[in-house]
């Protein structure tokens, strides 16, 4: 990535959105690493580097299978209404023949384009582990490490999430032919979490977290056991786990325990707020209660759970408990981080009949209560210095183009709501992460190769 970027040590912004709100030409001053010494609006500094536009933190992708992309808009064909589990054959079917390099590939545009879209930072939820029969790689790690090379090719800060995945099912019941890719046991799962640890250790922007895949495929002792390796190894590391996500699935869980899913994670092991919860579509008020009272985040990716037809969220009694979202691009079906929090709003006003459900007090603008939000549990979610424009942060911008005619005539928190309910993607122009600048215009300063590359897996792949 090195060739194509540079380092900078400052930066002039037209505009910021800072901790103390939207200041004029601010400027960044920035140290070898990427991170933000300190920022001084009302600067006018002629030999400063002026990026102009408007300058918003990255926003921080809580949820990510990058292979995913080359599945979006396949799934849409076919008569019936369909169900989750017909996509996830399909899934299973098309990803059983990804080897390492096409995996790097696919994962190198899903993350490019969630760059150009206005993502910095992408918690990867990764469960594609073995070789197409199931047999561990000579280095077992080898497509996690696809995972790092992959991010690295795109520029985009990383928190690997090692899925750990056992069983097909609550009981335990035993793992299907098309699972056989994503199974370890808790003695291979931790020669993969050990191996990516050493990875990211001495790489910038990158971290390692544990992701015991949900309840149907990770019994209770296991899941004791794995998280108490992890912890041995780093004690802070963010934890990810699906969660209550179609109605099948809490029907399931009943049926075998008595339980749903929330409850019985709740009851197994001590939630805190280190613990990310994907999707917890389905809850009752008492599970909403005791889940948000363990300071968990919840991650939301609305566009999945709409192209799956998973259900709504239940946002505003959610933040009405104190509860924090960060939003997640999970099957990649659509990447942007305004499409999510669009559609987010936009389902909690079909249910309710009512405008601006989310906005967090009266005469806030809706776009600042949302972006607010996912900034801060995306940071939580991802535990990485990130999505704030601040010292001692990681120096990741998304810049807006105030010369696009959604944002013409705009100024303050009315950029952010025309961005999010009208502008969306097309309203990216730059983006930097740790300082290098990896969007310019629009254009990801590795695009050519990243698609050429994409384009013969695809074609291998898919034909």
């Amino acid at each position: 990535m090195e060739q194509h970027t540079s380092v900078v040590t400052s930066l002039l912004f037209s505009s910021a959105l800072t901790p103390d709100g939207w200041r004029d030409d601010v400027r960044v001053e920035l140290d070898s690493q990427g991170t933000i010494l300190s920022l001084e609006p009302g600067c006018l500094d002629a030999a400063v580097a002026a990026v102009g536009g408007v300058a918003i933190p990255g926003v921080p992708n809580a949820h990510s299978h990058a292979h995913q992309r080359l599945l979006a808009g396949l799934a849409e064909a076919g008569a019936g209404r369909g169900d989750f589990m017909r996509w996830r054959e399909l899934m299973y079917r098309v990803v059983g023949r990804i080897d390492p390099d096409s995996f790097q590939a696919v994962a190198a545009l899903a993350y490019m384009e969630m760059l150009k879209s206005g993502y910095t930072s992408v918690a990867e939820f990764h469960y594609l582990h073995h070789d197409a029969g199931g047999s561990p790689y000579a280095q077992p790690a080898e497509m996690g490490l696809r995972c790092i090379a992959a991010a690295e090719d795109a520029g985009i800060a990383l928190t690997l999430l090692p899925s750990l995945y056992a069983h097909g099912g609550f009981g335990p019941a035993p793992a299907g032919s098309g699972q056989a890719r994503f199974v370890c046991d808790s003695g291979a799962y931790m020669e993969i979490y050990s191996a990516l640890t050493k990875a990211v250790e001495d790489r910038p922007g990158m971290r390692l977290g544990c992701a015991p895949h949900s309840l149907r495929a990770v019994d209770e002792s296991l899941l004791k056991e794995v998280l108490a390796a992890a912890r041995q190894i780093d004690p802070d590391a963010p934890v990810h786990m699906h969660v209550a996500e179609q109605r099948s699935e809490v029907a399931a869980c009943r049926a075998w325990c008595g339980a749903s899913p929330v409850q019985l994670l709740l009851d197994s092991v001590a939630v805190d707020g280190r613990w990310n919860l994907v999707h917890a579509t389905h809850m009752s008020d008492s599970e909403r209660s005791a889940l948000a009272a363990t300071q968990a985040t919840v991650v939301l990716c609305p566009t999945t759970e709409a192209n799956l037809g998973d259900g709504t969220f239940s946002a505003r009694e959610w933040l009405d408990l104190g509860g924090q979202f960060s939003i997640g691009s999970d099957s990649q079906v659509t990447i942007s981080p305004a499409d999510e929090l669009r559609l987010l709003e936009y389902a909690q006003r079909l249910a309710s009949e009512s405008r601006n459900v989310l906005v967090g007090r009266s005469g806030q603008s809706l776009g600042r209560s949302l972006l607010d939000t996912a900034l801060k549990g995306g940071a939580a979610a991802l535990a990485q210095p990130c999505g704030f424009l601040e010292e001692g942060a990681r120096a990741d911008f998304v810049v807006l183009d105030s010369e696009h005619p959604a944002l013409i005539a705009r100024d303050g928190d009315e950029i952010l709501d025309s961005w999010i309910f009208s502008g969306g993607t097309a309203c990216v122009r730059d983006v930097f992460v740790g300082g290098r600048q990896v969007v310019s215009q629009g254009r990801h300063v590795n695009e050519p190769e990243i698609v050429g590359r994409y384009r013969e897996a695809a074609e291998a792949l898919l034909q």
